[in-house]
């Protein structure tokens, strides 16, 4: 591991927040780190408020979508709502199409088929609008790259409206209105939306034209916070403000979706972590396993008792998934030691039968392994398809970009991507792949880092400290849980190795002979000899809570050990 230290913010700066606040000088510090330096500043960071969103109507195509929507409803059109099949399409559909039909009924949902037709729209979904007699197709999380698809649609007498918020390539579809922050010529304030997002600031500029308020949509925000955390886009600004109030929502009064979700996993409170580690899974997984419909629907149902049907069948999905991911896992680990390629600065693995939904979930666990970019290939019809993911701080869309003449498309973010290519361009690829990451990469982003935010004294781990920390949440990119090291730390003589196979470590930290607080380190077990026989050694860590036997305490989550 590769422990880096980040910048300190001005000391002044700091001393000044701290009087002002009247906080501790290590929450000042954090504080400052994350460009907060004002009373006001902080005000807005721990205490979000709604009316702060930005007017919707900064958005490039934003009136134009608007009108557009308001003469389909005054004609009787009919609608569809169009998502991709992923979390934050599927989310994304659900909440336009839900706040549509609150006051229009001419109105239905279309989640393309993962395997049919792939990412993104299909001809074989603007074919199902003309079937159906649908002039007006909305799609969410997808088609800023959709040029034919757009152009083949409006052949037909069928308009779109695309809220994305993907890269747009050189050319924009030629939609009635195009919703994309990252558009170069877009003047909203804030780029980081997700698709989900930005179906929200459509809701709002609607809303705002009908009279309502953003009061009038809170109940709308399980959705948007749901996609927010499992499209890793980061959690700031706007992002940050409808995160902190659809975690409310969740915990407070879920849509009958979720609160059948949470009465599976007997969750009371959830974190912004447990949206992304427990909820997002399983919506996912419809999409992965089965069909993305399956997951509109639960998250559209206004039925309690039907949503608990629903969700049962959603966690056999998620069952599935997680069995297929872990084969995958291990055979394309397998591959990779087979093939001699463990010293490469690449891991790109390929098996025509690996299940299509789970590859990239089996790109992520190969960089627990592997760090290194990584792209994980099956077949898809007559191509081959592959999700891409990446290491901290390397492009793998411009990687992707360099070895263009090789793909038949691609599209995705900095650190997550997919792609298809012919089989017979697979080999070439996946040279040119590690030919260009080899010469671009610089070689310590090929170490896991560890990026700590400041050094404190484990005397300075108290309740009241804790209870501060924890209003920093919700976290995520752009506000990361703080990450703590302390220097000449001993174990006061009880560490062992823990779990069934002994992998974790646990011990109880002292420092110059004060402040016992118990530290588990999960996957450490082998670090256990650094500790032994009460050696000084330093520590990178997050706090966290524990509760055991009705007690609850402060404990360290060990991120790493070094003497």
């Amino acid at each position: 591991m590769r422990w880096t230290i980040k910048p300190k913010p001005d000391p002044d700066t700091v001393a000044r927040l701290s009087n002002e606040l009247a906080v501790d000088s290590t929450t000042s510090f954090l504080l400052a780190q994350r460009g907060i330096e004002t009373f006001e500043e902080a005000k807005n960071f721990f205490r979000p408020d709604l009316n702060d969103l930005h007017d919707p109507f900064l958005m490039k195509d934003m009136k134009k979508a608007v009108t557009r929507i308001e003469e389909a409803v005054e004609h009787q059109e009919n609608i569809l709502i169009y998502g991709d099949y992923d979390v934050d399409g599927t989310t994304s559909v659900a909440l336009l199409s839900s706040y549509l039909l609150s006051f229009y009924p001419n109105v239905a949902t279309y989640i393309p088929d993962r395997y049919e037709e792939g990412y993104g729209i299909s001809y074989k979904g603007i074919d199902f609008a003309e079937d159906n007699n649908f002039s007006l197709i909305i799609a969410l999380d997808c088609g800023i790259k959709a040029i034919d698809k757009v152009t083949y649609a409006s052949k037909k007498g069928i308009d779109f409206i695309i809220c994305d918020h993907h890269r747009p390539g050189a050319e924009i579809p030629q939609a009635k209105a195009v919703l994309d922050p990252k558009q170069d010529d877009c003047e909203y304030p804030f780029k980081e939306l997700c698709g989900c997002g930005v179906g929200f600031k459509l809701i709002q500029a609607l809303a705002s034209k009908k009279g309502e308020t953003i009061e009038d949509l809170v109940l709308y925000l399980d959705l948007v916070v749901t996609a927010i955390g499992a499209d890793i886009v980061p959690i700031v600004g706007e992002n940050r403000t409808l995160a902190y109030h659809g975690l409310k929502v969740i915990n407070k009064n879920p849509r009958p979706g979720f609160e059948a979700i949470l009465k599976q996993v007997k969750k009371e409170k959830l974190t912004i972590t447990d949206v992304v580690f427990i909820i997002a899974p399983r919506i996912n997984a419809a999409g992965r396993m089965k069909h993305g419909n399956h997951a509109v629907t639960l998250l559209c149902e206004t039925d309690i008792n039907l949503a608990a049907k629903y969700a049962i069948d959603i966690d056999t999905y998620n069952t599935d998934r997680r069995d297929a991911d872990k084969q995958i896992t291990v055979e394309a680990l397998a591959q990779i030691e087979k093939n001699m390629e463990q010293d490469r600065f690449t891991s790109v693995v390929y098996n025509e039968n690996w299940h299509k939904g789970v590859i990239g979930i089996v790109a992520s666990r190969l960089i627990e392994t592997y760090y290194r970019p990584t792209l994980v290939f099956t077949k898809s019809g007559e191509m081959l398809a592959a999700s891409a993911r990446s290491v901290k701080g390397f492009d793998v869309y411009n990687a992707l970009e360099k070895c263009s003449e090789h793909i038949e498309q691609f599209g995705g973010h900095k650190y997550a991507a997919g792609l298809t290519l012919k089989p017979e361009n697979y080999k070439g690829f996946k040279a040119q792949f590690e030919k260009v990451v080899e010469e671009t990469i610089d070689p310590k982003l090929l170490v896991p880092e560890i990026s700590i935010d400041s050094q404190i004294s484990l005397l300075d781990i108290t309740p009241k400290f804790y209870r501060i920390l924890s209003q920093f949440a919700p976290f995520g990119p752009g506000n990361m849980t703080p990450v703590f090291m302390s220097e000449d730390i001993r174990d006061t003589g009880y560490g062992k190795q823990v779990g069934e196979d002994k992998t974790h470590l646990r011990f109880t930290a002292t420092q110059h002979g004060k402040g016992n607080i118990v530290g588990i380190g999960f996957g450490l077990g082998k670090q256990i000899e650094l500790i032994e026989n009460k050696k000084l050694f330093k520590a990178a860590y997050t706090i966290d809570e524990n509760e055991w036997n009705g007690t609850v305490s402060l404990q360290l989550k060990i991120k790493d050990i070094k003497p």
